[in-house]
């Protein structure tokens, strides 16, 4: 077998805006693991998951003579694969389903040791078992780091809406986790 050929962020660039397939496709390789997993965070099974993928990196492929090199590559294809999963959701659910209960949730502390017996399929399961809108809302804080104030912008609820559901998610998250165990 001959050896890999490694190229760097620069090259891989280059090549895609030359419109190489050759480029876009390790490019496509060297991210679309990690992006696999924030599709599969907001998605609610593998298929859609792939779906949001393909359009992500396919918005990456037209968008990349936008990037203009400011902070890291994966940083921003990642902004797009996430702006992507939103964009479906909102094609796909027409509303966020978010959870309605309007009680007072108490949160439940759960062991670390719990968690460890959990592999990350079983994390994107229990994460998938979410409303949409809950699992919406988790993700950008919890995982993707926007404010409340940037999501409610971005879902276009109040920042009150955004901290309650963020609330409500992790309070029926630790509920499932126990469950799954």
């Amino acid at each position: 077998m001959g050896e890999r050929e490694i190229y760097s962020d620069a090259e891989l660039i280059q090549g895609c805006k030359n419109n190489e397939r050759k480029y876009q496709e390790l490019l496509y390789r060297k991210y679309a693991k990690k992006m696999y997993g924030i599709c599969l965070s907001y998605a609610t099974d593998r298929s859609m998951a792939q779906d949001i993928l393909q359009d992500g990196f396919i918005k990456v492929f037209k968008k990349i003579d936008s990037y203009k090199e400011q902070g890291s590559l994966e940083g921003w294809i990642r902004r797009i694969i996430t702006n992507t999963a939103l964009d479906y959701m909102r094609q796909k659910t027409r509303k966020f389903e978010f959870i309605d209960d309007n009680r007072e949730v108490e949160e439940e502390n759960i062991d670390n040791t719990i968690l460890e017996k959990i592999n990350s399929d079983g994390i994107f399961k229990i994460i998938q078992q979410l409303p949409a809108g809950a699992r919406t809302v988790f993700n950008l804080y919890a995982v993707e780091g926007y404010s409340h104030k940037e999501i409610a912008h971005k879902l276009e609820i109040t920042e009150g809406t955004s901290k309650s559901q963020f609330k409500r998610a992790r309070a029926l998250l630790k509920q499932l986790i126990k469950d799954f165990i």
